[in-house]
């Protein structure tokens, strides 16, 4: 029995939940909305973790998705440091770890993801980091006031932007990292190339083609970090960013279907596979109308636009997704980037890597534009995204060319 029941129950305290309870509200909804969280925190914006709030140029008030007294004023309850520990879909309850069960009628799983962690010989040491929330990043800038020499283990988001924000407050920062050139994964070696370019400059040794071996330290504390190639990196204190995995263990436990890349497999409109249940965010593995294939992404930005998507189904809607999936960065004040994808295949650069204004738009096997990176000129990604929608297959040549108007593409 449900001790009692609302219309709308969001599970995850990030911003998938948090803009789908803002726009439940904005397009009508005048039900009951519940909003459960396990963080300490009220849903806030992530990427500042990494930058702006570790440099300490944005508060914690800054980072929020919306003042405390938004909620109330919305008629929205949120419960901080509560779980769900049980999804029964069959009685739609759920029960919380508080012990309380809550019927509903209709859900949203936003249940976010883990960051993955390493393993290896002397993991146990102080002084060994991972950012995911606000309490690991003040745990990051708590331990670097103290600290001179930072390793990062990990060249790809949270490597580069922690290693950017800790070298402009003064430290001496390493990245050690598999790949040869830092972000290469995600942006291919030659804009990698450039990003890793821009950190070298500002004093960040970066070892490619390199992994951990083992951690080193004295009397409990984190010393060295040493690599599988020998070499031994001084250091006093580790960030780690191996990535995250989807959390999905709520989803598993109520039954829901699995998709192949790891994420609650959902319709174009981000319904599961039981109707009324919807999802988004990190877990959510959804039929893109736009890249026509099943795409499950990790971005901050792509859960924050889920979230509309999902409060528009919730009320019946029906819509699809059709939004390309697009975010930001920057390293330090010395560059930033915007992308828009995801996509992988030939990079046509149009601009000037050098001068570091540029755009890279990639191409699939078909010659069609199916992501782009820039530098510089946002502008072009008007173009980008309609190339992407309109699966364009522009002249590669012309595409390079500065001199052609992108619209005439």
């Amino acid at each position: 029995m449900a001790d009692r029941s609302v219309d709308y129950l969001l599970i995850g305290g990030g911003l998938a939940s948090a803009n789908c309870a803002r726009w439940l509200r904005e397009e009508g909804a005048d039900g009951s909305i519940l909003l459960i969280g396990r963080e300490n925190d009220p849903p806030y914006n992530r990427p500042p973790l990494s930058k702006g709030y570790m440099q300490g140029k944005e508060t914690r008030d800054d980072v929020l998705f919306r003042p405390d007294e938004w909620w109330t004023e919305q008629s929205i309850e949120l419960l901080t440091r509560t779980s769900v520990t049980k999804l029964d879909l069959d009685a739609r309850t759920a029960t919380l770890s508080t012990r309380d069960v809550v019927g509903f009628d209709k859900a949203l799983l936003a249940t976010g993801a883990n960051v993955r962690r390493l393993r290896a010989d002397g993991d146990e040491l102080e002084g060994i980091h991972y950012l995911r929330t606000f309490g690991t990043s003040d745990s990051i800038k708590e331990d670097a006031e103290n600290a001179e020499r930072v390793v990062l283990i990990g060249g790809s988001y949270i490597g580069t932007e922690v290693a950017a924000s800790l070298t402009l407050l003064g430290k001496k920062c390493s990245i050690v990292m598999m790949e040869d050139v830092t972000l290469e994964r995600f942006y291919g070696a030659e804009v990698g190339g450039f990003f890793q370019g821009v950190l070298e400059e500002h004093g960040v040794d970066v070892h490619g083609g390199d992994e951990l071996e083992r951690f080193e330290g004295s009397d409990g504390r984190i010393t060295a970090v040493v690599t599988k190639s020998g070499k031994e990196l001084p250091c006093d204190m580790v960030v780690i960013g191996a990535g995250v995995t989807p959390d999905v263990s709520l989803a598993k436990a109520a039954g829901l279907e699995i998709g192949d890349a790891g994420g609650v497999k959902c319709s174009s409109a981000l319904e599961s596979s039981v109707p009324g249940v919807f999802a988004a965010g990190d877990i959510c593995e959804y039929d893109s109308v736009v890249h026509g294939k099943p795409l499950r992404i990790e971005h901050w930005d792509v859960a924050f636009n889920h979230g509309k998507t999902a409060a528009l189904n919730l009320l019946g809607r029906n819509a699809p997704h059709d939004v390309v999936p697009y975010f930001f960065s920057d390293l330090a004040d010395w560059t930033g980037y915007e992308y828009v994808g995801p996509g992988s295949g030939e990079t046509v650069i149009r601009g000037s890597l050098s001068d570091g204004d540029f755009t890279a738009f990639y191409l699939g096997d078909d010659g069609a534009v199916t992501a782009a990176l820039t530098v510089g000129r946002s502008d072009d990604l008007d173009a980008a995204r309609r190339f992407i929608k309109d699966k364009t297959r522009p002249d590669r040549s012309a595409l390079a060319d500065e001199g052609t108007d992108l619209a005439s593409l």
